[in-house]
């Protein structure tokens, strides 16, 4: 289950079958879906005659928010270019990183979904995640993602530290 993250916009080419991937496969929750056709958009994204449509999705998880929203899914329906995906060693790359348990299980999720896989879930030997499992794959759109399982102990402590801080009340949107 993926369990956080923070707000990260995503660059699709059909709006209609990211939101069903980023939903079914994925399991984030759909929030709000709307269209910028506006003065502003364009001038915002620094794309002459930009308009978008715009899928918004929260990670299920009990972390107090300060928006509505964790994930974009953005489609420029004028003014789009299509094109080969990056690789993930291309300066100005990103990749969207989620924390997870039961990798193995997502993974397989994913992989049955139409994700690409870089690798299946690898132990992470050295540094902060030590201990933990991690892989790298591309939604179809070719996005690069991320799957990041803590070691045991890190799990543990995360969760200690959302208890101590998470009020029951504090999940508004």
């Amino acid at each position: 289950m993926i369990i956080g993250l923070l707000h990260h916009g995503v660059t699709v080419s059909d709006i209609e079958k990211a939101i069903a991937w980023y939903r079914d496969v994925l399991g984030l929750e759909f929030v709000h879906r709307q269209r910028q056709e506006n003065a502003y958009t364009p001038v915002l994204v620094g794309v002459p005659g930009a308009v978008l449509e715009v899928a918004q999705f929260r990670v299920p998880s009990p972390l107090p928010r300060l928006s509505t929203h964790d994930v974009e899914l953005i489609q420029y329906v004028t003014a789009g270019v299509d094109g080969v995906p990056v690789p993930v060693n291309q300066v100005g790359t990103a990749h969207l990183a989620f924390l997870v348990t039961e990798i193995e299980a997502l993974y397989a999720k994913a992989m049955t979904g139409g994700a690409v896989f870089r690798n299946a879930p690898t132990a992470i030997t050295e540094g902060a995640n030590a201990g933990g499992l991690g892989c790298y794959l591309h939604d179809p759109d070719g996005n690069t993602l991320e799957f990041i399982q803590p070691s045991p102990i890190r799990l543990d402590r995360m969760r200690a530290l959302l208890a101590q801080h998470v009020i029951p009340s504090s999940r508004h949107h």
